[in-house]
């Protein structure tokens, strides 16, 4: 499985931006599939996950973020509005075969290059 991902950019606070990752090769709509973030000397963070019947987000983004997918075009989305100066991070988006937890970064065998989110102040 391969990942891509792309919408990052720079908005202010406030702004809304939406960030989508695009999965080729062997992809299953039964595979969960997460956004993470991370800034630079901090763990990666769980954001967003959807599987083939539910949605589990981070406290911190309920309420702003919406995932979602869409299986017959093989693309995860990520609708990020009123977003905040430390939503500022590189956002991965992931996939998993395996079985566990959900906002676990290990959890997860495939993953995409970064895209960055700048969000000022």
């Amino acid at each position: 499985v391969q990942l891509q991902a792309s919408g990052g950019g720079l908005v202010q606070a406030g702004g809304s931006l939406r960030l989508t990752c695009e999965a080729s090769g062997r992809t299953s709509s039964y595979d969960p599939m997460a956004w993470f973030r991370q800034t630079p000397g901090v763990e990666r963070e769980f954001v967003a996950a959807v599987t083939w019947s539910s949605t589990l987000y981070a406290e911190s983004v309920k309420g702003r973020f919406t995932i979602s997918r869409d299986n017959a075009l093989h693309t995860l989305d990520l609708q990020m509005n009123n977003l905040k100066p430390l939503d500022t991070a590189i956002y991965y988006c992931a996939s998993t075969t395996m079985s566990g937890d959900l906002r676990s970064p290990y959890y997860y065998n495939f993953w995409g290059r970064g895209t960055e989110v700048t969000v000022s102040s």
